[in-house]
């Protein structure tokens, strides 16, 4: 049986997740304390508009979210506002917010790969979401990473996405 850290060995960690109390502070300091810039306007994200999952069923959940490209990676910043989801979970546990998560990419073809190896070795899956630029499955890797783990798929359209958000910063 493979191991996270096999499953994981060949794919390209391409994001930085943190759930904040306040995003708008956190852009601040990001900015100011560590030159960290290019965060556009937070948007309102319902999960219910994006059919996404929490354990295996779509629930009233909304957050506001932001993320810009620096240095190879996206820093990703989500405030929940009201619901159910991961994010609202982790910031119950930790008020003062933190890296909530780490997203590793790869191509769709070999998203259920990857994923269900995660299964086999026990990870629980907290929640996930098909968009036409991703498929995308976050997993309780809590105990082992002491953040969850993001498997993200990218489909043709999401690589031209990514390339355009890697040119705007």
């Amino acid at each position: 049986m493979n191991s996270i850290n096999n499953t994981l060995a060949g794919l390209e960690l391409a994001q930085i997740g943190w759930v904040v109390p306040d995003i708008d502070a956190a852009v601040k300091f990001l900015a100011n304390a560590l030159g960290i810039k290019g965060f556009p306007q937070p948007e309102q994200v319902r999960a219910q508009d994006l059919d996404m999952t929490y354990y295996d069923k779509v629930v009233p959940g909304e957050w506001l979210t932001t993320q810009t490209y620096n240095g190879g990676t996206f820093i990703e910043l989500v405030q929940p506002l009201s619901g159910q989801s991961m994010f609202h979970d982790y910031l119950a546990r930790y008020p003062a917010g933190g890296t909530q998560h780490l997203a590793f990419r790869l191509p769709v073809s070999n998203f259920e790969r990857v994923t269900t190896d995660l299964h086999r070795q026990g990870y629980a899956l907290l929640s996930q979401v098909n968009h036409p630029i991703a498929r995308m499955a976050f997993f309780d890797t809590y105990q082992t990473l002491g953040v969850a783990t993001e498997i993200m798929g990218i489909t043709p359209e999401g690589w031209k996405a990514i390339e355009q958000m890697q040119k705007a910063r």
